[in-house]
């Protein structure tokens, strides 16, 4: 049985630690002599079968790499609640950020996708978790990589793109401290910084990108396999006499580890908009950064891909327009629900009350959508525009605008919301009083 290359107080179940620990500290990889139980520090256990035509028990390695890599893709309920709070503060961070200053697309994957194959691991192909929290992420080096390279293709003129077709052009100026004109920059060069590896014209761009925490769909994340034929050439080993090519040579299958499709992805984009103003007025005019740069996302979604391996199809994604739609009603709702918060807190306990009668019947209003039908008298809605007209009558704190506010109130929410005759409700709720009528 394969074990984790761990001392042995920390035991042999591991299924509570992040993913990023599984894969690595805590992979259980290392194999053991099934027999002995000596341990071999090698991939593979040896088991004892009875094989061949002579039913001999014979030495078996199994390999451990597959199940090993198996374990440590479980995703637990911690680990899917931690995604999803990483999430949530990245949106609410972003959410206090001026609007002119933060792009935010959502985008849904549409193959695997995977990160940091080149990062050390006994299996050869490692992965990229993000420190603490041991849960996959696309770096932002990463995102403006790919968003760097996708806006150079589309500013080559060889795709039919509208907003990039000058984006090559040094167009921009850029000065010293001191006003003197340095060097010209291209919109390229503004967004993204350029590129001068000697030090002269080096310019930061406007741009910072945030890591993305992909949010997993299901409860796992998955093992790919590859399986690189002709290792022998690759490698200069001789197979049959010969280090060239030819179909003697053993395929190699090299596993490795992938977020599944339909994982949701969140961009999140910050712009310097005071340097992008004295830079480039022109990119900040109406946001047209933002129209630039949501059409290179496009085209990374659909040409490029994030993440390793992208040449063969992983890291295709698509834009993901319900996921913001959803989000932008969501801070709608937010904003209005604090203006409305901030606007209770402003009025009296009196005004309260009164407000909160009409929320309620606005509510109510909502929930009855087409079919119109109202509350029978004598429920809730009506006791609570009883205890309202009680209140206001009965209550020596109230003023006499209060007062009219109440009868107000009641006068033109009752009637939508419960079936009451008005004319006998006005009697009774006393409305004339309320407006110093009688």
């Amino acid at each position: 049985m394969p074990i984790a290359a761990v001392p042995e107080y920390l035991g042999k179940d591991f299924s509570q630690a992040s993913p990023g620990l599984r894969f690595g500290m805590y992979l259980p990889l290392w194999g053991t002599n099934q027999r002995s139980k000596e341990l071999l520090w090698s991939t593979h256990d040896i088991a004892y079968e009875v094989r061949g035509q002579q039913q001999q028990e014979r030495e078996v390695k199994k390999e451990n790499k597959v199940t090993a890599l198996q374990q440590a893709c479980a995703l637990s309920a911690a680990d899917k609640h931690i995604g999803k709070a990483m999430f949530q503060r990245q949106n609410q961070i972003f959410d206090h950020m001026p609007p002119a200053q933060g792009l935010r697309l959502h985008a849904t994957a549409v193959a695997p996708f995977t990160t940091g194959l080149g990062n050390e691991h006994p299996l050869e192909n490692g992965f990229a978790f993000l420190n603490p929290y041991g849960l996959p992420y696309l770096a932002a080096s990463g995102v403006k990589g790919v968003l760097r390279t996708a806006a150079k293709e589309l500013a080559s003129g060889q795709w039919d793109s509208q907003e990039w077709h000058h984006a090559q052009d040094l167009r921009h100026e850029v000065h010293n401290k001191q006003g003197q004109r340095l060097f010209d920059a291209s919109d390229l060069d503004v967004l993204f910084g350029s590129e001068a590896l000697d030090g002269e014209n080096h310019l930061r761009g406007v741009l910072s990108f945030w890591d993305v925490i992909p949010q997993i769909e299901g409860n796992s994340l998955m093992v790919e396999i590859m399986t690189p034929h002709q290792s022998h050439y690759y490698q200069d080993k001789d197979v049959a006499g010969s280090n060239s090519p030819h179909d003697s040579g053993s395929p190699n299958p090299i596993s490795f580890l992938t977020v599944p499709p339909k994982s949701q992805f969140a961009f999140h984009v910050v712009c310097d908009s005071a340097r992008l103003e004295h830079l480039a007025p022109d990119l900040a005019n109406k946001d047209r950064w933002k129209a630039l740069l949501t059409e290179a996302f496009e085209h990374a979604f659909g040409w490029l891909g994030f993440g390793a391996k992208t040449s063969v199809g992983y890291g295709a994604m698509d834009r993901d327009t319900k996921a913001e739609a959803k989000l932008a009603n969501a801070q709608v709702q937010a904003q209005a629900a604090a203006e409305q918060a901030a606007k209770m807190a402003s009025l009296s306990d009196n005004a309260r009350q009164i407000e909160t009668f009409v929320q309620t019947c606005q509510q109510k209003l909502v929930a009855m959508g087409a079919n119109g039908k109202k509350d029978k008298a004598n429920t809730d809605l009506h006791a609570k525009a009883r205890a309202l007209s009680k209140a206001a009558l009965e209550g020596a704190d109230w003023t006499a605008e209060e007062k009219r506010s109440a009868a107000e109130a009641l006068a033109e929410w009752l009637p939508q919301v419960v079936e009451v005759d008005m004319k006998d409700e006005r009697k009774k709720l006393k409305l004339a009083v309320l407006r110093g009528e009688a």
